[in-house]
């Protein structure tokens, strides 16, 4: 009679590490303010969503900014300085996209194109971190 009734139980659902995706086994885990990997924890207890007291704090901090604000929770606020690099950043990743299509219209070889597309991936990989 017990095995029935756990065989009846559907599987534990997935949650949500970071609020936004859902949890994968094996999947590297990042700190919730300042991206680093997190290390591989036991398998007891909460999830460690902070490599550190002090991202803890920091996070802890902009929320209740955010709160006092009034801003939407999912909202992000960048200073003048990371809007201008990361304006940069998207003119370089755009450039290098142009060079590729220059490169194609020109007749490149496979190995040339080749380069052209490391350095876009280069580019859209370092735009990936916004912090």
């Amino acid at each position: 009679m017990r095995e029935a009734a756990e065989l009846a139980q559907p599987p534990a659902p997935t949650t949500p590490v970071d609020g936004l995706t859902p949890a994968r086994r094996g999947a590297p885990k990042h700190c919730g303010w300042c991206g680093r990997r997190l290390p591989e924890g036991g398998n007891v207890g909460r999830r460690r969503r902070y490599c550190g007291q002090s991202c803890r704090q920091r996070a802890y901090e902009r929320r209740t900014a955010l709160q006092r604000s009034g801003l939407p929770e999912d909202a992000v606020v960048l200073s003048d300085t990371e809007v201008a690099a990361l304006q940069d950043r998207l003119f370089q990743l755009r450039c290098a996209a142009e060079d590729i299509v220059t490169a194609a219209d020109d007749g490149a070889d496979l190995s040339e194109l080749r380069g052209l597309a490391d350095e876009i991936a280069r580019a859209a990989k370092d735009l990936e971190q916004l912090r």
